[in-house]
């Protein structure tokens, strides 16, 4: 990466870092804020809710309002407005007697910014690198992602000590400062922008999913259920600490973080490796992350053994840090045009995994070998799909295939 670039590409890494913060941070501090507030327990839950729904809603717009005016004039206001969110719902913790309704109201603001945030830093990157580079930079940037995974319930437990408002008032720290930077530091490459109707984007895009759609599908169910799984099980994980081991609250974080580091880390030595390797290589890497994940499934479904479930999980973060920098290789280079766009598309998708992981896997409590084996047969089946309709070479730019 040359020197001009690592600055303003260590921005675009803060980006999915601060974003991941947005509910994280907060999930080991709602029994305390419940209790400040004095609400119920729907009603804390809310605070989660209000921020991720208008999020997902948000993030395809966001994609094509990119695709439209450029990444840019979308993400750094997104990043400001995640801020401004952040610091009226901490001003009005601090300030109003009854504070609840103006806090969710502002985590709303919140969900709305962060709609778009991630998937526009990572269709930026895709046309910043139009290199073999592309993958390692998408690597790291899934790091960053996976290391905001890891920190934020940490982060959140120690800044609770301070107040249980005070991580509102962290939004604001961070975002603002984050938007600026990419407004005044980060340079877009030049493309045609403007003018760009609903129906010509649509028709475009139909194009793309007529030629390109089976590989883009396999890729983007790859994607979705990684992190289905892997936070469904560390969900499940976390239900198992407190009722069998009474392990809680920042111990539980820290056990969970090491699955998490673990995906983090690998997305940054599989980007790395891959950059080094032709185009054709992201196929088997996606291929051979899910049968890993597949197989950690299968174990944790045969053998209910928190000590096997552990080496367990950190297999399966392996596995999903190698699946991610090849599935976001290829789809963010399927399209220049409408990359904000598929990468949107892609990243609620991606969302509604997440989302959907915890309340399927707490089933796992009454049905546990069911489900994990489900799940094992799920990935396989994807896994099979990928090998069979990803095809690198319909995806990929020229300077990214492999050279005959």
């Amino acid at each position: 990466m040359r020197s001009a670039m690592k600055l303003p590409f260590a921005i675009l890494c803060a980006v999915p870092f601060i974003m991941v913060l947005g509910n994280s941070m907060l999930v080991p501090l709602l029994p305390l804020m419940r209790s400040a507030l004095n609400v119920s327990l729907v009603q804390i839950s809310l605070l989660i809710t209000a921020f991720s729904l208008p999020a997902g809603l948000v993030i395809p717009f966001a994609g094509f309002l990119s695709d439209a005016y450029g990444r840019k004039p979308i993400m750094a206001p997104a990043l400001i407005l995640y801020g401004l969110g952040g610091l009226l719902a901490g001003l009005a913790a601090w300030l109003a007697t009854s504070p609840y309704y103006l806090i969710l109201g502002s985590r709303i603001l919140q969900g709305i910014g962060a709609g778009g945030t991630y998937q526009l830093a990572m269709a930026l990157t895709g046309d910043i690198f139009q290199s073999k580079e592309r993958t390692k930079a998408l690597g790291l940037l899934e790091a960053a992602n996976g290391l905001g995974k890891v920190v934020s319930p940490i982060a959140g437990a120690l800044i609770g000590l301070i107040s249980w408002f005070a991580p509102f008032f962290v939004y604001g720290i961070l975002a603002i400062p984050a938007g600026l930077a990419v407004w005044f530091i980060v340079k877009e490459p030049e493309q045609k922008t403007g003018g760009i109707t609903f129906k010509t984007y649509f028709h475009n895009l139909g194009q793309i999913l007529q030629n390109r759609g089976l590989s883009l599908l396999a890729c983007i169910l790859a994607g979705m259920v990684v992190l289905f799984i892997l936070f469904g099980v560390l969900s499940y994980i976390s239900d198992v600490l407190e009722t069998d081991y009474d392990v809680r609250g920042l111990r539980t974080g820290l056990i969970i973080a090491v699955p998490v580091a673990a995906m983090a880390l690998t997305s940054y030595l599989s980007g790395n490796y891959l950059q080094q390797m032709a185009g054709g290589s992201l196929k088997p890497a996606i291929v051979a992350g899910l049968l890993v994940d597949a197989g950690a499934l299968a174990v944790m479904g045969f053998i209910n053994n928190i000590y096997v479930f552990f080496p367990a999980m950190v297999a399966m973060g392996i596995g999903t840090g190698v699946v991610l920098p090849s599935v976001n290789t290829l789809i963010t280079s399927i399209s220049s045009k409408e990359r904000g766009g598929i990468t949107c598309l892609y990243g609620s998708m991606r969302f509604l995994g997440v989302a959907l992981g915890p309340p399927v896997f707490g089933l796992a409590l009454t049905w546990r070998m069911p489900l994990f084996l489900g799940a094992a047969l799920l990935v396989g089946v994807i896994a099979v799909l990928a090998s069979f309709y990803i095809h690198a070479e319909k995806m990929l730019p020229p300077q990214l295939l492999p050279s005959h």
